[in-house]
C-alpha cells in the first residue's frame, strides 16, 4: 500500500471516528432525555410499544487494589502477574 493509500485510508478513518463521536452524543442525549422522563415521573421504569427502560443504582463490591498494596504489598507481589497487548494509535 503507497502512502497516498494510507493517507486517504486515515482521512476516512477519521471521518467515521468523527461520526461516532457525534452519533454517542446524540445517543447520550436522548438517553438523558429518557432519564429526566423517568426523573419527573419518579419511576425507575417506563415502558413503550417493544421497549422498556429501566435506570436504578445498581451496588457494586470492588477490590481496592491500591488500599490492598498499601497494606499487604507482599500479597500482591505474591499475585501479581504482567500481561501485555498490542495497542493501535493514531495521532
Amino acid at each position: 500500500m503507497s502512502i497516498q493509500e494510507i493517507d486517504r485510508k486515515v482521512k476516512e478513518l477519521r471521518e467515521l471516528q468523527a461520526m461516532v463521536e457525534e452519533a454517542t452524543a446524540q445517543i447520550e442525549a436522548i438517553k438523558d432525555s429518557i432519564k429526566l422522563k423517568m426523573m419527573d415521573e419518579g419511576t425507575e421504569v417506563l415502558q413503550g410499544n417493544g421497549w422498556k427502560a429501566t435506570w436504578h443504582t445498581v451496588t457494586t463490591s470492588r477490590l481496592d487494589g491500591n488500599a490492598l498494596k498499601a497494606a499487604h504489598p507482599d500479597l500482591v507481589a505474591q499475585y501479581s502477574k504482567a500481561t501485555s497487548a498490542t495497542r493501535f494509535t493514531l495521532a
